[in-house]
């Protein structure tokens, strides 16, 4: 090789190690810079994206949100999620609306998508699932972590059918519970009744309560075009309390059909105090008319009307005004019928669904892991968590409180099953073939065939 080419052969080496060199000191520069979006790799920052946001890693930033909750609600979710924002420096940009189930779809198919939708019925999110559109909350999130949050049931609930397969949907937020039965406290203890613990106690104690002369329940499924709904409820109660949860998801996807035993057992079930005139405040044909809201108000006469009612937490809104929780009137688990099936309860609550990926966003989805995340709503009342590290001395009331305590010591959970159901059966076939049944119109096979041609519209 001449001196000349040498010369040129050096030059070329000396310019590559500058440029070396120079790369390596811009990655150094940049070792701490949040990844883009979509990039799962936390290991740009210390720790978790939580952690993260706490250290105000992402503090100017901003996170749309889209839910339900107004009014009253919306400005205590606002209060609940206010701590976090000054804490992280994201801004979390709420919007509620009465119309989310009909909004959301548009402005998801529209490609205008909230960076997180808070829903109140998987199944509509169960949709956006199947079409590719929901980030896969499982990708980023300690399981280990939300297995010792949450009671496995929450969890299971959130997996969804996605493209690909399963996908965690969401995580839980606020809940409530539906297993609950109402009573006027002072008349139900003056007349020496107790809380019964098995299904074969609750029916002796509507058995002593006729033998006294009084009626053990207050019943009324009235509502409008939504007439039938209660009875749905209870149906799925007692589904929980008689069969497995296989076959309780199998049952709100269409998979075991109204006609099986399973399901017609469990009618008879609920059919024992359903159809007993003795057991029903106005007899079985008072069922159909009366008001769901005025159903439980003759507890509350002098002397009561009847003695039970069951109903989620939110029935106390409409006993009569002036009454107190923990004095006038106070509740108690629905027991369970088969040992094999252990203590479940029947829940709605709100599930926290993420569609654009960034590393906010995904700080906000673990925040609302935690019970922290409900806090303030829980200590303002009308709120529950599902959190498990979520203390019970940080409910401010009786009501909130025990409902809490029965969620978190439940053996399972399951999501009300009519609001699984695509809207043809849960809001159709179901609610009108169970008043068809309580009325009295059709026998039991006739309504069963009825509520399952419904699924037909939608296979």
């Amino acid at each position: 090789m001449t001196k000349k080419y040498r010369s040129s052969f050096l030059a070329i080496l000396l310019l590559i190690g500058i440029l070396v060199t120079s790369c390596a000191g811009a990655a150094d520069d940049n070792a701490g810079e949040t990844p883009p979006a979509g990039d799962g790799d936390a290991a740009a920052g210390q720790g978790t994206f939580l952690e993260r946001a706490m250290n105000k890693e992402f503090a100017g930033t901003a996170v749309k949100m889209f839910g339900p909750f107004t009014d009253e609600d919306a400005v205590k979710f606002d209060a609940a999620i206010k701590p976090f924002e000054e804490q992280t420096g994201i801004d979390i940009q709420y919007e509620g609306s009465k119309e989310f189930e009909a909004t959301i779809a548009i402005r998801v198919n529209g490609g205008n998508a909230p960076d997180i939708a808070d829903f109140p019925q998987p199944g509509l999110l169960a949709n956006f699932v199947k079409d590719g559109k929901v980030l896969d909350a499982g990708t980023f999130l300690d399981m280990d972590k939300l297995k010792q949050n949450y009671n496995q049931s929450w969890l299971d609930m959130a997996m969804m059918d996605g493209p690909n397969g399963d996908i965690m949907a969401g995580v839980w937020h606020r809940v409530n519970a539906k297993s609950l039965v109402w009573y006027p406290k002072k008349e139900f203890e003056e007349a020496g009744y107790k809380i019964p613990q098995t299904w074969d106690e609750l029916i002796a104690l509507s058995n002593q309560i006729v033998e006294d002369g009084g009626t053990p329940w207050c019943i009324g499924i009235e509502s409008g075009a939504a007439t039938g709904w209660p009875a749905t409820d209870w149906l799925e109660e007692i589904m929980l309390r008689t069969t497995s949860l296989e076959n309780y998801d199998k049952w709100t996807t269409g998979e075991l059909p109204f006609t099986d035993e399973s399901v017609k057992n469990a009618v008879k079930k609920m059919s024992e105090i359903w159809l007993n005139n003795d057991y029903v405040y106005g007899g079985r044909k008072a069922i159909v008319t009366t008001f769901f809201g005025d159903s439980p108000k003759p507890m509350f006469d002098n002397p009561p009307g009847c003695y039970m009612h069951k109903q989620g937490n939110f029935i106390t809104s409409f006993f009569p005004p002036g009454l107190a929780a923990g004095e006038d009137y106070s509740f108690f688990y629905l027991p369970p019928i088969d040992e094999q099936f252990g203590k479940p309860v029947l829940v709605a609550g709100d599930l926290m669904a993420a569609f654009n990926d960034r590393p906010e966003v995904r700080a906000v989805m673990e925040f609302f892991t935690t019970g922290e995340s409900v806090s303030g709503w829980v200590a303002s009342g009308g709120a529950i968590s599902p959190h498990k590290d979520l203390p019970l001395d940080a409910y401010t009331n009786e009501v909130d409180r025990g409902i809490a305590e029965i969620i978190l010591n439940a053996d399972s959970a399951r999501f009300d099953g009519s609001d699984l159901m695509p809207g043809a059966v849960g809001a159709g076939t179901f609610w009108k073939g169970m008043t068809d049944y309580i009325s009295g119109t059709v026998d039991l096979d006739e309504a069963m065939t009825e509520i399952q041609a419904g699924w037909t519209t939608v296979k």
